[in-house]
């Protein structure tokens, strides 16, 4: 029976809703598929034409990989068939894809990196790029294969990072948990076999390490609201980071991207970023002299509150993404000044916003209303993230045994 091969895009979405493109082999009605390593979304698909439209920002470099690829694998293809009389879509798939075995660690990262910079994720980009970097700027070599990142490879690429980069655990665990991101694509697509996988109970484990989170008290936060003596730099940046707190310790990122049209009926409306979820907050009554300072700088509804975002190409992530890290560190800076007048000796940053929140909040919250207000998808996170923070029972264990 004839065999064919035709690019095909798999109705099989990732974790991140995007679909794979792969090359379809069929053989007496038996089909493999072979991946690209590339995904796309759904609408930029043309089935007829079975290729990517032009809507995709690089579909013409997608067109051209599909195209090489059908045509090596019609070349291979025909090989097998003028050299072996029976064989099986499986086999055709494995000699086709025996090239994929060569396939680079940079390479595929390369890929992944792109792929989610695409969905715009550019925090995880961010993060993840430094950390594919330092594996190949460990290995020295642009051409470090799958095969030979191994458990004694991988150790030793732990110890570089501990003793070279200075790197914490929790750094280092985060380097290995991208590595074993892109072990498994390399194995899904056929690159590397699974008995190669460095990753398990008798190899190399990956085990977070526990950390502690730190808030700031109910004290600590009085005395940063009542400080006086604070420069213009300093007063914007402790009016941001207590806009963050007293609306449960939201993301920088979306305090920044706050609009005055966001604010209506006494209550904050707003989407997060992090996971497009919309959210509806009334608005305390302390965020009401903060928003004053800022009034006389609106230009419009649609102006947003705080002077960051006023100058950023909204349309583009990537300059939001930007700017965004920006002020971040200018706050930070800022708010260390205001920890030494405060006469805090914890690190004050945006971040421990949502700490301190979580450390006031302790156990008199339920769980369910404390995941509504940090905007958790899973109850779980919530659970976990607050049992810093939960040590009245710890307490009270302590003290009933201790007081005799």
């Amino acid at each position: 029976m004839a065999s064919s091969v035709k690019v095909t895009l798999r109705k099989k979405p990732n974790t991140q809703g995007l679909y794979p493109l792969a090359v379809r082999i069929t053989k007496d009605r038996r089909t493999s598929y072979l991946y690209t390593g590339q995904f796309i979304e759904l609408k930029h698909w043309d089935a007829t034409e079975r290729i990517v439209k032009k809507s995709h920002p690089n579909a013409v470099r997608l067109n051209n990989l599909l195209l090489a690829k059908l045509s090596e694998a019609n070349t291979k293809l025909l090989e097998l068939q003028t050299t072996k009389d029976d064989i099986s879509s499986k086999q055709i798939k494995k000699e086709i894809s025996a090239p994929l075995n060569k396939t680079t660690f940079k390479e595929l990262s390369e890929s992944y990196l792109q792929e989610i910079k695409g969905n715009g994720k550019l925090t995880r980009y961010a993060s993840d790029k430094v950390r594919v970097d330092h594996l190949v700027r460990f290995a020295k070599n642009s051409y470090l294969t799958f095969k030979e990142i191994d458990e004694a490879f991988l150790r030793r690429f732990m110890s570089y990072l501990k003793v070279s980069k200075k790197l914490s655990q929790r750094s280092i665990v985060n380097n290995l948990v991208v590595i074993r991101t892109l072990y498994n694509r390399a194995i899904k697509q056929g690159m590397v076999g699974r008995k190669h996988y460095p990753f398990g109970a008798d190899k190399i484990r990956i085990k977070f390490p526990e950390t502690e989170k730190v808030g700031l008290s109910i004290e600590e936060i009085k005395e940063i609201e009542g400080l006086e003596n604070l420069n213009k730099q300093e007063n914007h940046a402790r009016n941001v980071w207590l806009f963050s707190f007293y609306l449960a310790g939201m993301r920088v990122s979306d305090v920044l991207q706050i609009r005055w049209s966001d604010i209506y009926d006494d209550r904050l409306h707003y989407r997060m970023n992090k996971n497009n979820k919309l959210l509806s907050l009334k608005l305390p009554e302390k965020l009401l002299p903060i928003l004053k300072q800022y009034d006389l700088g609106k230009a419009s509804e649609m102006d947003f509150i705080f002077p960051e975002m006023k100058k950023a190409k909204t349309e583009n992530p990537q300059d939001v993404f930007a700017k965004t890290k920006t002020a971040t560190k200018k706050f930070n800076k800022y708010l260390t000044l205001i920890a030494e007048k405060a006469k805090i000796d914890k690190k004050l940053t945006m971040h421990i916003a949502r700490h301190s929140f979580g450390n006031i909040a302790g156990d008199k919250i339920p769980i369910q209303m404390l995941q509504k207000l940090y905007r958790h998808s899973s109850i779980t996170t919530t659970i976990n993230y607050q049992a810093n923070f939960m040590h009245r029972e710890t307490d009270d264990a302590l003290e009933k045994v201790i007081n005799f």
